[in-house]
């Protein structure tokens, strides 16, 4: 298994615009963050998790030419409007992709690219998708069991994923302790992790070092990171195991 953090920044993206501070003007590349979203490789079957609103730069760097799958954690800008983007690969493969997500995400996909589900729309051509309300059940794509996992952003219910020994837990900013139940035993974690400071609705650097030691993965990269941690500072700080992730990093199980 192969997993590819296409993004790792939070929903303004790093470089914030407009701003001055160290990171934002940091030359150090892995200080450049796009929306997170992550693309996970396993026995010939490539499934992405959020279509994020840099899907189409993503993909270009990372030269991705099949999909077969879309997870969706949630439905927020930043993790959902790259979706027409992904109307090239219709194009060149022919066929539709499924797509999975909870009540909440699959109303929302419904309402806001109302023009996939709709005959009027002429011209340009639309996203070819099949859209699947999950539950809590684990379900298979090509074979792979996918386990969907309860997370908290904020009063949001959203959905986290396990799939083998990895976990993407992105946007978190609670973990019920039925979910900490399907975490065990991970080789890899990949963790919401924005700033140093209390937030409402994500993990902090402290929160998810909580969260990572409960876990117990055997690694695991912090991700949706924001403008105020510089990669090399804080990821010397970071206990043993625990990293950060960074646009283009390759991790393999």
């Amino acid at each position: 298994m192969k997993i590819t953090i296409l993004g790792s920044g939070t929903s303004t993206g790093v470089p914030l615009l407009g701003c001055l501070c160290s990171v934002c003007k940091s030359q150090n590349p892995k200080n450049k963050r796009t929306r997170a979203s992550v693309l996970l490789e396993t026995g010939g079957t490539s499934i992405l998790i959020d279509t994020s609103v840099d899907f189409r730069s993503q993909a270009l760097r990372e030269n991705v030419r099949e999909i077969q799958a879309i997870l969706y954690t949630h439905a927020h800008a930043d993790h959902l409007l790259g979706l027409d983007d992904i109307r090239p690969l219709n194009f060149l493969h022919k066929k539709s992709i499924p797509c999975y997500g909870n009540a909440q995400t699959v109303s929302h996909i419904k309402t806001l690219f109302s023009y996939i589900f709709s005959d009027t729309q002429e011209g340009g051509g639309k996203p070819r998708i099949s859209l699947t309300e999950i539950g809590m059940d684990p379900f298979e794509i090509s074979r792979i069991l996918v386990r969907p996992v309860p997370l908290w952003h904020g009063s949001l219910s959203i959905l986290g994923y396990r799939i083998g020994g990895f976990a993407y837990l992105t946007d978190c900013s609670s973990i019920p302790e039925e979910s900490f139940a399907m975490l065990q035993d991970l080789d890899i974690l990949v963790l919401g992790a924005l700033r140093q400071r209390v937030h409402p609705t994500h993990f902090s650097i402290g929160q998810a070092i909580e969260a990572s030691q409960k876990i117990k993965a055997g690694r695991t990269w912090f991700t949706h990171l924001g403008h105020e941690i510089d990669h090399d500072v804080f990821e010397a700080s970071l206990p043993p195991g625990v990293f950060l992730a960074y646009d283009g990093l390759k991790i393999e199980i």
